[in-house]
C-alpha cells in the first residue's frame, strides 16, 4: 500500500503520538520510514524583546537548533528500527516555511503518505497562531494522516 512515509516530527509529547502510528504504519505495510524535522532559522539578527543580538549569539542558537533537532530524528530513526522497520531515514530541513518544507521533502523523497500531528486549535488561536498542519493538508499532492 505505502512504499515510504514521512513522519513530521518537532519532538513534542503530540509529534511523538504520529512518530508511533507512522512507525506502526511503516511496520504493517513494510514501508521505508522518513523522518523530517523542519528547523526554522531566523534571520542573522534580530530583537529579542528590546535587545538586539549579536551575530555569535545567533549563530549559537542555531547551533543548538541543529543539534536538537539531529537529536529528535535519531531517536525516530532509533526506535523505528528497534521495532523492526526495514529502513528509516532522519532528516533536517532549514526553512522560514516549516509546511512547505514538509511538503517539499515529500514531494522530493516519493512519500505515499505524510503522517503529522495537529494541535487541534479552533477558532481566533488558529487564526493567530497558523496551522503548519492545515497548510500542509490544503497543499500537498501527498495524501496526509493527521492526527490529533
Amino acid at each position: 500500500m505505502y512504499e515510504r512515509i514521512l513522519v513530521a516530527t518537532d519532538g513534542s509529547e503530540l509529534s511523538e503520538l504520529a512518530v508511533t502510528s507512522a512507525i506502526d504504519l511503516a511496520l504493517l505495510t513494510q514501508a521505508e520510514l522518513i523522518a523530517v524535522k523542519v528547523v526554522h532559522h531566523y534571520p542573522a539578527s534580530y530583537f529579542e524583546g528590546s535587545m538586539l543580538m549579536s551575530q555569535m549569539e545567533v549563530s549559537r542558537l542555531r547551533e543548538q537548533a541543529d543539534v536538537e533537532a539531529q537529536r529528535v530524528v535519531d531517536a525516530v530513526k532509533t526506535t523505528a528500527d528497534a521495532k523492526g522497520v526495514k529502513s528509516t531515514r532522519g532528516i533536517i530541513m532549514q526553512s522560514e516555511l516549516i509546511s512547505e518544507a514538509i511538503i517539499e521533502a515529500a514531494r522530493v523523497h516519493k512519500c505515499d503518505l505524510i503522517v503529522m500531528a495537529s494541535h487541534g486549535r479552533r477558532g481566533i488561536k488558529r487564526l493567530l497562531m497558523g496551522s503548519e498542519t492545515l497548510h500542509v493538508l490544503t497543499h500537498s499532492h501527498t495524501p496526509v494522516l493527521v492526527l490529533r
